[in-house]
């Protein structure tokens, strides 16, 4: 007996021990919430933060945690890294090491800043500046202030608060003022630390508005935070979002007129092509020593008077064709003095005919030059831009040899020009030692689909170029390639004999005919009117930014119906 009652005493002990423990527990948690609630009412929850170094702010959002390098102040000039610019601002930005300078591009600016003269040239026209680019510890850095122009932003640094604040001028900015005196919080929680406080009467810059009352805003010092919008009033756009219009309203529709280096341009006075809303005559090329050669005169000029009173925009061709142009190409491209004398060129030229674009058509280059290629799209197209002119650049298939199809670096070309056309044809070509199609519609989707998927090219600036021409293969008994010719569309009746059996190939979605000539196999993949219908689906499927077609004068007349109906 005496043994259970010691049981008891004990476990009313250990209850009144849990009793206390609980009470303590509750007033303690009790007397945080108090303490809480009375920091939040007091707005003195968290002491705002003393950074140590500067912060960097571009376009409201806090970026400092991500800076490869630091925000630089020397002699009361601001410098960033040259690895932040790339990540910030200019993604291609480039240290020309033959020159010594920094090269870098942004919508439409291209400027050059080298490492000794207080000196920017920006679009061909030098400034004098008041800091250069430096380097220091392993890292370039470029005064960021010089560079306002270049990348169309504002700058502000608010020393109080050691923080760097970049606007781009280009986006909508909403400013408001504060009707009374408010904390500013780091979110939207009941409890949150207070980032900085604000006096009625002071204006501060609108970053959004939410259905839940509160206001996401920037401070006169830098810095983001959350009030309630009741507190916001006066509210007015101090700035508004600049978006380019773009020079075609829907889907290209292209055609090359093509004439050669010594002939003169057509003349197609009195005539319209149905349905095309961009024409592209062969008005320039290269010469051997890497200049531009115009190809226009008298008759060139009327061209461009007949296409402007058809209201067709003119993306005249620069090409590189010819002998040798493959070495004078490369020559080209490996320096940033000769690539910038032919933009110059081109710029003046586009200028002086008063053209709408130039449609690049570079062929034939060495596989090791592809990035150099880039750089001259990268460097050619803010000029273009600033004119407000297309750039539209040709490329072939992805899959094919070094100096036909590896010498193009896709993704890029697409990333940085306002078009990049896809040559969809010559899958078995002039050098093919193999009869076979020019441009199967199985092949053109999946090249297609390369452009899209393994690129990463948005497919509203892809245009797809079509044939309005086949070959014609011979082959001897042993089945050797003994001849081949190119036959236009319009030809092709007239070319195969009245008797010969057109068989559909499905897969290729086109017709293909077979016959015996003089001991010879003759052998044809027909382009005809539904073959290039359903070649010309693929841009509604796939949501391509146009249709382009090789080359004016080849086809037959319902083709230009079949590609306005495509493009509707």
């Amino acid at each position: 007996m005496k043994h259970g009652k010691e049981q008891k005493n004990v476990s009313k002990k250990e209850i009144e021990k849990k009793k206390k423990r609980i009470i303590k527990i509750f007033f303690a948690i009790l007397i945080l919430l108090v303490i809480m609630i009375i920091a939040y009412i007091a707005n003195d929850f968290i002491i705002l933060e003393n950074y140590k170094t500067t912060n960097l702010l571009i376009n409201n959002r806090n970026v400092t945690e991500y800076l490869k390098g630091q925000v630089l102040i020397q002699d009361d000039e601001i410098y960033l890294s040259k690895q932040d610019l790339a990540n910030f601002f200019d993604k291609y930005i480039y240290e020309d090491e033959e020159n010594e300078k920094i090269i870098t591009t942004y919508n439409k600016k291209i400027a050059e800043i080298g490492f000794e003269k207080n000196e920017i040239n920006i679009n061909g026209s030098n400034k004098r500046i008041n800091a250069h680019a430096i380097k220091q510890n392993d890292s370039i850095y470029l005064p960021i202030e010089e560079l306002e122009d270049v990348y169309d932003i504002e700058i502000n640094l608010i020393e109080d608060s050691k923080v760097l604040v970049i606007d781009s001028v280009t986006k909508e900015q909403i400013k408001a003022v504060v009707n009374g005196s408010v904390a500013v919080k780091s979110s939207k929680n009941f409890i949150a630390r207070t980032v900085d406080r604000v006096k009625k009467g002071e204006c501060v810059v609108v970053i959004e508005k939410n259905d839940d009352g509160y206001a996401k805003i920037r401070t006169e010092n830098g810095k983001v935070g959350y009030i309630k919008a009741k507190k916001l009033s006066n509210e007015v756009v101090a700035r508004q979002n600049m978006e380019e219009e773009k020079q075609i309203d829907g889907k290209v529709n292209l055609v090359w007129d093509y004439y050669s280096e010594v002939a003169t341009a057509p003349d197609r006075k009195g005539t319209q092509i149905e349905g095309i809303n961009v024409v592209s005559p062969s008005f320039f090329n290269i010469n051997g020593d890497g200049k531009l050669i115009e190809n226009i005169g008298s008759k060139g000029q009327e061209y461009i008077n007949w296409a402007h009173d058809n209201n067709y925009k003119i993306w005249p061709m620069l090409q590189n064709a010819g002998d040798g142009m493959m070495s004078v190409t490369s020559k080209i491209m490996n320096s940033y003095e000769n690539r910038k004398e032919l933009i110059e060129s081109v710029v003046n030229a586009c200028i002086k005919y008063k053209l709408d674009g130039i449609n690049l058509d570079f062929e034939n280059m060495k596989k090791e030059d592809k990035d150099l290629f880039s750089r001259f799209i990268i460097e050619l197209e803010p000029r273009m831009q600033e004119l407000g002119l297309v750039l539209s650049v040709d490329v072939t298939a992805p899959d094919g040899s070094d100096t036909w199809s590896m010498c193009f670096d896709r993704h890029v070309i697409g990333d940085v020009a306002d078009y990049i056309v896809f040559m969809a044809y010559d899958e078995y070509g002039a050098s093919s030692d193999k009869a076979g199609t020019t441009a199967g519609f199985n092949w053109v989707e999946i090249s297609l689909k390369k452009f899209l998927e393994t690129e990463e090219i948005e497919s509203n600036k892809i245009i797809l170029a079509v044939p309005l021409y086949t070959r014609l293969w011979t082959e001897d008994n042993s089945g050797k390639i003994v001849k081949q010719s190119v036959v236009s569309m319009k030809d092709i009746d007239d070319t195969i004999p009245n008797n010969v059996e057109k068989i559909w190939k499905d897969d290729l979605k086109q017709n293909y005919v077979e016959y015996q000539e003089n001991n010879n196999t003759k052998k044809m993949w027909i382009e005809d009117t539904e073959s290039l219908k359903a070649k010309a689906g693929l841009i509604s499927q796939y949501q391509l930014g146009g249709l382009a077609s090789w080359e004016k004068g080849m086809e037959t007349d319902e083709v230009w119906e079949i590609f306005e109906e495509a493009l509707q």
